[in-house]
């Protein structure tokens, strides 16, 4: 049995579920992307859509991103989408990784991956910072010796670099390095 477009009712129950075409997945994906980047609530973006015409209530929204199966998007809407959102039907449709530019999209996953290796690398300096203070409050007569050691090697690693930035002034040298006596 068919419907009017020649396609049978078994066709339009698997669009609406796990089989549906990825574009509807990728128009999915790409609403909740542009409503998180501008810091929107679904609230805010069901009032948005209304204001220019295309009402659709939070709910909807909320299925359409995360509903088990997720809700359709129908023309209307789309169009509503892509005015609020300010980008194209193409961009609507479009994977989300495919949002920029190939040499965008490199330099992000770059930014990405030095990141992550800075939070690690920041997580290794912190425990290591740690151990110096534990050994400056055990030793205090060489608390200001490990403080100045550790200033001269940094700035020789650095360039000078952590010197222009850091050692010439007391108060921001003292929120990096701790002190063990009162600022003055």
């Amino acid at each position: 049995m068919s419907d009017k477009q020649g396609s049978s009712p078994k066709q339009g129950v698997a669009r609406a579920g796990p089989d549906r075409p990825a574009m509807e997945d990728n128009v999915a994906e790409r609403i909740k992307m542009e409503r998180e980047v501008r810091g929107w609530s679904t609230v805010t973006l069901a009032e948005k859509m209304a204001a220019i015409g295309h009402p659709i209530n939070q709910s909807a929204i909320w299925r359409i991103e995360s509903g088990k199966p997720r809700r359709r998007v129908n023309l209307d809407e789309a169009l509503g989408f892509c005015e609020v959102f300010q980008i194209t039907m193409e961009d609507l449709t479009a994977p989300p990784g495919q949002v920029a530019n190939a040499h965008v999209r490199r330099l992000v996953g770059e930014y990405v991956e030095k990141w992550v290796a800075w939070r690690e690398l920041d997580k290794g300096m912190t425990r290591i910072k740690k151990q110096l203070d534990a050994y400056g409050e055990e030793n205090p007569d060489q608390a200001d010796l490990i403080k100045a050691l550790l200033t001269h090697e940094l700035g020789v690693a650095s360039g000078g670099e952590f010197n222009r930035h850091y050692a010439y002034d007391p108060s921001k040298q003292r929120s990096w390095m701790g002190s063990s006596r009162p600022a003055k």
